[in-house]
């Protein structure tokens, strides 16, 4: 017999028991997080404002859509199967770019997108974190040009964007957007050009919107080598703030297989086990050389010198041998930053982490390694309070795959989350 009640009505019906199963979450973590903010279990959601048209140098212009067409974005659905595996915050990564270099009738029509995006997200129950994320990549509206020192030739644009930012999250709920001004601050951990971008960005941000959740950072990338070098003092006269940190620890693991990463190791790494105590020197040199056969293109001379570095570094990563405890130490340098500072851990968001999967396009860490890595960092960042956004939904460390937007069990298991009916 024919049901009388629709796909989309059980899906709706599913939204609507786990969203009553959140609010008994909401009540069990109730505690000191500033201005009711409840963040746990987040998402980056990558690339829904990136990936971006820009045309060749020497323009400073993009195409329109400034947005790669081409690019996986999460539908509605999505989001409601994300809410009910268990995710409660989205991270909005957005290119300020297309927004800085764009016409007025251009620009309005970008934050119209961006409004109907964030409407979503809270609606479906998220609270979103809107993130600046200046691309590197881009020969013209990247972080140097952008957020380098108070002199960058493009510092006031940005600054301004940040304003029009605030303004446009104060137009929500509170308790469910925040801001956070820059992603990964190229400066060096001990620059002080940092602390003083950072602080105009916030003060410009605190003026446009008197209640609204800010997010700071330290330099280096975020990487908590910066968080612990940052001097938080003058910030918390910016209440309400939480700060950020991004963990991928050891890189020799997460980023196993990168063709962007800087160093030519990483392109040939492959078959690092985590812990290193799941594999072995031999059998990860092994599957190293295998694949560097497989290059056709790279001088043998060039292979030769970038082996020889591999071997080394590998050495030392196995007789280390990294496992969760290594974890552990790396975080609670964190959480005693924020002891120091009187910042509780629920105040301290690890915003990006994860690692690189084997597929296609790339020959990365094998499946069950990168679950138990996965795992052990959510349940490291857990057990000392701390709340945390995979990275990413998409893309080569993604959790849901472009094609077809099929969650990865994997690692909806590894993130201690419940996946949702199809």
């Amino acid at each position: 017999m024919k049901s009388r009640y629709s796909r989309r009505w059980f899906l709706g019906y599913a939204v609507l028991l786990a969203a009553l199963a959140r609010v008994k979450l909401d009540k069990a973590f109730a505690g000191e997080e500033p201005s009711g903010w409840q963040l746990r279990r987040g998402i980056n959601v990558w690339p829904w404002f990136s990936l971006t048209r820009e045309y060749p140098a020497p323009s400073t212009e993009y195409g329109w859509p400034p947005f790669q067409t081409q690019r996986p974005v999460p539908t509605e659905a999505d989001l409601q199967r994300l809410w009910m595996a268990g995710f409660d915050f989205i991270r909005l990564p957005v290119d300020p770019g297309p927004f800085l270099a764009m016409s007025f009738k251009q620009k309005s029509l970008l934050m119209n997108m961006l409004a109907e995006a964030v409407g979503t997200a809270v609606r479906t129950g998220f609270r979103v974190i809107l993130n600046v994320h200046a691309n590197s990549a881009t020969h013209y509206w990247n972080p140097h040009n952008l957020i380098s020192s108070l002199n960058a030739s493009h510092f006031e644009a940005y600054r301004s964007f940040v304003g029009e930012l605030a303004g446009f999250l104060a137009k929500f709920e509170t308790d469910r957007v925040a801001l956070e001004p820059v992603n990964e601050p190229p400066q060096v951990c001990t620059s002080p050009a940092w602390s003083d971008v950072q602080m105009a960005l916030l003060t410009t941000a605190r003026k446009a919107a008197p209640r609204l959740m800010l997010i700071a950072t330290g330099s280096c990338g975020s990487m908590i080598s910066g968080l612990v070098k940052l001097d938080p003092t003058p910030l918390l006269a910016l209440e309400p703030v939480m700060f950020t940190f991004h963990f991928y620890e050891p890189y020799l693991f997460t980023h196993q297989g990168a063709p962007w990463m800087g160093e030519p190791i990483y392109r040939d790494l492959n078959a690092v086990p985590w812990p290193a105590s799941a594999g072995s020197l031999r059998e990860t040199l092994a599957a190293v050389r295998a694949r560097m056969q497989e290059d056709a293109v790279t001088a043998s001379e060039t292979k030769h010198r970038v082996y020889a570095e591999i071997e080394q570094v590998l050495k030392v990563y196995f007789d280390a041998q990294p496992d969760r405890g290594f974890i552990d130490h790396y975080l609670s340098e964190a959480v005693e930053w924020g002891r120091r500072y009187g910042i509780a851990p629920n105040r301290i968001l690890m915003g990006e982490f994860g690692a690189l999967r084997s597929d296609d396009r790339y020959v990365a860490a094998p499946a069950p390694d990168r679950a138990r890595y996965i795992a052990d960092v959510r349940r490291s960042a857990e057990a000392m309070g701390l709340p945390w956004a995979f990275w990413n939904l998409f893309d080569g460390m993604g959790v849901m795959d472009d094609a077809t937007h099929a969650l990865d069990p994997l690692i909806v298991d590894a993130l201690g989350l419940t996946m949702p009916p199809a």
